[in-house]
């Protein structure tokens, strides 16, 4: 992965922690706004609520429907495509409400995210704390961002014909990229203030900590698929799933070509995901075994990991067993974030102390 190298600043660059300390700090608030993008939309897939918007209006979608006309009018617009049709017939304005304030709520805060970067950014530029190459770093991010945007509606859109809900490609997509930006920001932010442990880390382990960072974006991918398709629904058992420690390969290999299988059959997405968990947990304990030889700040990072990948598996499992109920749901998205927080620290860090 290029994230370490492409969040350092140039090293020929004069930057104190106290002159960069307001854009680090920024940029943490910004993160963490960004976590909470992803578990409001989290809270967005699991209520049913993402399709009750089915109009993309970048500035005029910024306010709500403001009278009861105005709300019957979202609510047809609503009954026209075939999740109200086919699922919701019959709902009610006020149930109508409770999915639209959801989906509206997540689009604000996706405009106030670009806002609360935007406007510091440009502070920053215009009282010179920002350099040229942090700049172009920080004008990628709010590329990025917008790029987002963009692709939440594609998700949306691919929902409003011919289905009652969204593609689980796109979905799992806009998740993922979420991720990316969450994780770049933090990088960012990271390398604004320079490491207190000095000591090299063999290269070795700073090319685990890339695959390890991999891992948890591919594991995030794969929830990503698996939360399209319900398919947390369906295998509500743990070790075993319908019977078996693995799944008949007939079974996981059933539909043509092989290759849908891993995206459309829910038997084939939710072990993937299962097995993503187990691998990713292994290589957590692989990577603290061989960091804690170092011992200090890096063994410290590595054992912290270990504990938020045994946690996030652990809610994984609770998720399932329970049949995914919203409060543990949630707080299994918001692990993950919490996971690629670490990780992406870890990377960082080690690249800062080659």
């Amino acid at each position: 992965m290029a994230l370490d190298r492409l969040a350092l600043p140039d090293d020929g660059i004069a930057h104190t922690a106290d002159h960069l300390r307001p854009v680090r700090l920024w940029l943490y608030v910004v993160a963490a706004m960004i976590v909470l993008m992803v578990v409001v939309g989290g809270a967005t897939r699991l209520t049913e609520s993402g399709l009750s918007i089915t109009e993309w209006k970048p500035v005029t979608g910024t306010l709500p429907p403001l009278s009861e006309q105005a709300w019957q009018v979202e609510f047809e617009k609503y009954r026209q495509i075939p999740q109200y049709q086919q699922i919701n017939r019959g709902m009610s304005l006020g149930e109508f409400k409770h999915i639209f304030w959801w989906e509206w709520g997540h689009r604000l805060l996706g405009r106030l995210i670009g806002f609360v970067f935007l406007l510091p950014f440009l502070f920053f530029l215009w009282r010179g704390l920002i350099d040229r190459p942090l700049g172009w770093k920080l004008a990628g991010l709010f590329a990025l961002g917008g790029l987002q945007g963009a692709v939440g509606w594609w998700m949306v859109a691919s929902g409003l014909v011919n289905r009652v809900d969204v593609s689980q490609y796109r979905l799992a997509t806009h998740l993922t990229l979420a991720c990316i930006i969450l994780a770049a920001t933090v990088a960012v932010a990271v390398t604004l203030k320079p490491t207190q442990d000095r000591r090299a880390a063999p290269q070795w382990l700073r090319g685990h900590a890339r695959l390890l960072f991999a891992l948890v974006l591919i594991q995030i991918f794969l929830g990503g698929l698996v939360a399209g398709l319900d398919a947390g629904l369906t295998y509500t058992t743990w070790p075993l799933m319908d019977g078996h420690l693995v799944p008949p390969v007939a079974d996981l290999l059933v539909q043509q070509p092989v290759w849908r299988n891993f995206f459309e059959n829910v038997l084939t997405v939710q072990f993937n995901h299962r097995l993503g968990a187990y691998v990713l947990l292994a290589f957590a304990l692989g990577h603290w075994l061989s960091a804690r030889r170092l011992r200090g700040a890096v063994s410290r990072r590595a054992l912290l990991i270990l504990a938020l990948v045994s946690a996030q598996a652990s809610l994984g499992i609770m998720t399932l067993v329970h049949q995914v109920p919203i409060d543990i749901a949630l707080a299994h998205q918001f692990g993950a974030t919490l996971v690629l927080i670490a990780v992406t620290v870890h990377l960082v860090r080690l690249r800062q102390e080659a």
